[in-house]
């Protein structure tokens, strides 16, 4: 299995609560602007039920602090006293933020013990599975690794290709047949990818490159303004690997396609193929090609694998026999008369 080299590793540390926010979670701040450049630094979340109950001995205080229904009415089931010292205990650590969930609202006595302690108070509409489920989400890919490649990104019939290659081998001229042919840029020159659930990268440009391409000789060119929406998207998860090389005679390449020498991305194994180039040879039509032929294998056709197994077949059928001469397919020909 081989590393792709020069591989950039980018690991966020943390996020402010105006970053979350700003996230497609529906939050609303209940204490204004308070707290509101605490810096998230853990990306699992923390439901306070003991630290209320006044046990915060393995209280994960740095999370962010879910409070769903048995944390609110277990709390508005306490006595004022108490239940301003059950607040006040648990705003006493440096909690990142308060996320009430199904709408709830904190009285203005806690509200004020929030804000004492620089603690944002948010609340959301939806329910604590979902806020949960939305929150961990928006999370993990904030603190998921990243990298930076250096190649072009191009969706072909839904597979994402990672074209890359020595500088100058042509991938940006690769990627524009691709679109001018109706397939979809993603990132030319500088693509970003983003480690989602361990085995899977999704690329995306850049905000600077965006889909802008340099073509040598040419200049820059603006792929969404010239080819139109249709020619661009602006993220798809990475599926193969297709590595330009000048071809080297001396150099052994596949014939069979029985073998697959993945490349590994921040741990992720992709599929790759190494594909020889020369001039004249329509490098276009044989990226569509291993487009196809992953999309077969994806839905259980691996014509490789047939014809191996077809070849075994014959040879087992064949055995000992003397001066075999594989047959023509066709076993009459019927007549052409034009």
């Amino acid at each position: 299995m081989k590393t792709l080299e020069d591989v950039q590793i980018i690991r966020p540390e943390s996020i402010t609560v105006a970053e979350l926010i700003k996230s497609p979670i529906h939050l609303v701040k209940l204490n204004g602007d308070i707290g509101i450049n605490n810096k998230i630094i853990d990306k699992n979340l923390y439901r306070p039920q003991l630290a209320l109950a006044g046990y915060v001995g393995l209280f994960s205080y740095k999370r962010v602090q879910i409070f769903g229904h048995t944390e609110y009415f277990y709390l508005y089931g306490l006595g004022k006293d108490k239940r301003e010292e059950a607040f006040k205990t648990l705003c006493e650590f440096s909690v990142p933020c308060i996320v009430l969930t199904n709408n709830q609202k904190l009285d203005e006595d806690l509200l004020k013990i929030a804000s004492d302690n620089e603690i944002p108070v948010l609340t959301t509409p939806t329910d604590t599975t979902k806020t949960i489920f939305l929150l961990t989400e928006v999370l993990d890919d904030h603190f998921a690794e990243q990298s930076v490649v250096h190649g072009s990104f191009v969706d072909v019939f839904g597979v994402g290709c990672l074209f890359v290659g020595k500088s100058g081998i042509g991938q940006s001229e690769i990627a524009l047949d691709l679109v001018e042919r109706g397939h979809r840029l993603v990132a030319d020159d500088v693509v970003m990818f983003t480690k989602k659930k361990e085995t899977t990268l999704m690329g995306t440009g850049t905000n600077l490159v965006k889909h802008f391409m340099e073509i040598r000789g040419l200049g820059i060119i603006d792929i969404k303004q010239m080819f139109g929406v249709r020619s661009i998207r602006f993220q798809k998860r990475l599926e193969i690997v297709i590595e330009l090389m000048n071809y080297d005679s001396s150099q052994e390449f596949t014939r069979t396609g029985l073998e697959d020498e993945p490349t590994s991305i921040m741990g992720c194994e992709i599929s790759t193929v190494k594909l020889p180039i020369y001039p004249g040879k329509n490098v276009t039509v044989i990226a569509e090609v291993i487009a196809m032929n992953y999309l077969l294998k994806t839905y259980g056709y691996d014509a490789a694998q047939v014809f191996a197994d077809n070849l075994s077949k014959e040879i087992i059928k064949n055995k000992g026999k003397k001066g075999f001469i594989d047959k023509r397919h066709i076993t009459y020909f019927q007549a052409d008369d034009e």
